[in-house]
């Protein structure tokens, strides 16, 4: 009998299914080395353009049928794949090392992409990591179209029936055209929660799991797999009893699922009558939309990185102020938090062009980057003050250390808005500015900070780990990160205390937020303003409207007397147990049926 194994990775798409593997091994095709005569220069470039013209079509034709199949959000998906086939900087360079070089224009595309998969993969960061994979997409059907081998669209064919497809990584392109009724679910060795593919998972409604390590390389087209979307876990080879565990678990969550979709238009107001915020992250304009479908008062977190990271040049203003205009629009009653830049750390843009340091996120990034780059600032605040006629639009300021920084950034803010008086262009002048406490040294001045900022908000991913000096992406110190740490829970109540006292809303919106326990703390602590995943959303709304906020006050006043991490977890799982079956929840708190 062959041998069981279990592995865990990122949930990306929930849902649980059993079935047959079928591997996908799609590569692109090895590129053979070729000399070129001086009189074939010319017409390998030509033929490189015709390549790039033919890839840009089929694109735009996968776009169209995503479009009408998805919708116009999840289209824009392949719009940095178009602008790609446009950028100077990768097909001027490919031309010019063809002529250089005297090489084919399929090596002359693998080495210029070759050059910018090692830029990228310096800052590790998924935002970047995605636009990669967005690159190889590209690169893949140009070689491919090159080469004469056609499209990669053909390992599709042959799937007559059922299956769970695993392989190292799927491309957008590839994602798109997957058949719901034929591929039961997605489990790759690659990838992240956020990559286009995983989004294109979630809008197919097929069951994902990415981040698997090297599962394609342990599994065999028809090995039978257990993979269960909500809580990032495939089981190959699986017994008897997990079968009829996870069916059971399926009938289980699909009722719960059913009760969360009946809850998109309830307010979030909690057993004893306490209201609550609960607005959603975001990083596209687009997916404003979808958020408040499912419910959400507004966005808590427009963060900006994408309208730069993976770009040679910085977006216009007017680029700028039409997506956050859009986000606006969206949520016309809501308060709309824009994030200025949080850029450097492991966010750099190319246009940047940054040496490395050796401590990157305690470097120069966000707040620090911005005011030593005023005019990159400039650009950005005038068309965030431009978004403020459309509706409640907040800044918001990241990374904030020093009163000094607010200080500096206010100053910039009134000088643009001096310049747009005087350029006759509309803002609302009654705008919030807020900060965001993500570093003990914020935490611990929160009082002095109330002085110059409208509003809190927390983001409690960096604030554990600058408080706990734990890297949250080192696997290796997965156990240590924790936010329910003493040191992390008190500098969490003395921003609560400090916000309350000045009569300023503190909102959370790190993956605290979207944690049961997180938000059973948070409310326990006087916080009733949260910001999460727009996915996360009807599972929060269950929370709040599950638990008593006078019940998690209590239970966290004892929280408070713990002196270990455990202790805290313990408590807040006790008296969260009394309203909601933890098991339910998507998550990497989520807990398995083996457990």
């Amino acid at each position: 009998m062959s041998e069981r194994t279990v592995r865990d990775g990122t949930p990306a798409s929930p849902g649980i299914v059993i079935g047959p593997a079928r591997v996908l091994a799609w590569e692109r095709p090895k590129v053979p080395h070729q000399t070129l005569e001086p009189d074939e220069l010319n017409s390998e470039i030509e033929r490189f353009r015709e390549a790039l013209e033919a890839t840009r079509l089929r694109i735009l034709e996968i776009q169209a049928e995503t479009a009408e199949r998805l919708g116009r959000v999840e289209a824009q998906i392949f719009e940095p794949q178009l602008m790609m086939l446009q950028d100077s900087d990768l097909v001027g360079d490919v031309e010019s090392y063809i002529t250089e070089n005297r090489i084919s224009a399929a090596r002359a595309l693998e080495l210029r992409v070759l050059e910018f998969q090692s830029q990228f993969r310096q800052t590790g960061h998924p935002m970047v990591l995605d636009r990669l994979n967005d690159l190889l997409d590209v690169e893949t059907r140009l070689v491919r179209k090159l080469l004469g081998v056609g499209d990669p669209d053909g390992v599709l064919h042959g799937i007559e029936r059922p299956v769970v497809i695993v392989a190292r990584d799927l491309t957008p392109s590839i994602t798109v055209q997957l058949e719901p009724d034929r591929v039961l679910g997605l489990a790759t060795d690659a990838g992240t929660r956020t990559s286009h593919s995983a989004i294109l998972a979630r809008a197919l409604g097929i069951p994902a799991v990415v981040g698997l390590g090297d599962l394609s390389t342990q599994v065999e087209s028809g090995d039978e797999v257990v993979l269960d979307g909500r809580a990032g876990r495939v089981i190959l080879h699986p017994t008897d009893q997990e079968r009829r565990v996870y069916r059971e678990r399926d009938i289980q969550v699909r009722e719960w699922e059913q009760e969360l979709v009946l809850l998109a238009h309830l307010d979030p107001v909690t057993p004893d009558r306490q209201p609550v915020q609960l607005r959603a992250n975001i990083d596209m304009p687009g997916e404003a939309a979808t958020a408040r479908e499912l419910g959400a008062q507004g966005i808590g977190l427009f963060r900006t990185e994408f309208l730069v990271v993976g770009r040679r040049v910085l977006p216009e203003e007017e680029y700028q102020y039409q997506a956050y205009r859009e986000a606006a629009e969206a949520f016309p009653h809501h308060a709309v938090v824009i994030r200025s830049f949080d850029l450097g750390g492991d966010k750099f843009p190319l246009f940047l062009n940054m040496p490395a340091e050796e401590n990157p996120m305690l470097g120069w990034r966000a707040i620090r980057l911005c005011l030593d780059m005023p005019e990159l600032f400039r650009t950005h605040v005038r068309a965030m003050l431009r978004a403020t006629v459309h509706g409640d639009v907040r800044i918001m300021l990241p990374l904030i250390s020093d009163v000094r920084e607010i200080r500096q950034a206010r100053k910039i803010l009134e000088e643009e808005e001096d310049r747009l008086n005087e350029d006759g262009i509309a803002f609302n002048p009654g705008y919030k500015l807020g900060v965001m406490i993500e570093t003990p040294a914020a935490a611990l001045m929160a009082a002095e900070l109330t002085r110059y900022a409208d509003f809190f908000s927390i983001g409690s991913n960096d604030l554990t780990q600058y408080t706990l000096a734990v890297d949250r992406n080192n696997a290796r110190l997965a156990s240590r990160f924790t936010p329910f740490h003493p040191a992390v829970v008190e500098l969490l109540q003395r921003t609560a205390r400090a916000g309350r006292h000045a009569g300023i809303e503190v909102s959370v919106c790190g993956e605290m937020a979207g944690n049961p326990l997180g938000v059973y703390l948070l409310l326990g602590l006087g916080i009733t303003a949260f910001s999460v995943a727009p996915s996360a959303l009807p599972e929060i709304k269950k929370v709040v409207r599950s638990i008593p906020a006078g019940d998690a006050r209590a239970h966290v006043e004892k929280a408070l007397e713990a002196s270990d991490s455990a202790s805290i977890t313990a408590i807040l799982t006790e008296g969260i147990s009394q309203w909601l079956d933890l098991s339910l929840f998507s998550g990497r708190w989520n807990l398995s049926p083996q457990e």
